[in-house]
């Protein structure tokens, strides 16, 4: 009987150290394959988003500022067609402008 029990838990023992290598081997195989796709997958670039480079004080100041120049030119300038003329040239120059005055952040 006790060599019974003994052949027994041997078995038992010999299936479950089976078991354990290959689980250890399933885990490697798959830490193994996730380096390989996180090298090989490029990262994302977030910098070349505007909402992620400015505050909301600034995007607030981007939008509103010149908001008040368009509604200054259209009260104090008389003649419509220079209206125009300098509201366009107000949307042209205010790119350089905003990286002029704020910078660029990286």
């Amino acid at each position: 009987m006790s060599k019974e029990r003994a052949r027994r838990r041997a078995e038992r023992l010999a299936v479950a150290e089976r078991d354990k290598l290959r689980r250890a081997r399933r885990v490697a195989r798959r830490q193994r394959r996730r380096s390989l796709v996180r090298r090989l997958t490029p990262r994302r670039r977030r910098t070349g988003r505007v909402f992620l480079r400015r505050s909301r004080g600034q995007r607030a100041g981007i939008v509103v500022l010149p908001l008040l120049a368009v509604a200054a030119v259209w009260y104090f300038v008389p003649d419509p067609a220079l209206r125009v003329v300098l509201v366009a040239l107000l949307r042209l120059v205010l790119p350089a402008v905003v990286v002029v005055v704020l910078g660029r952040r990286s």
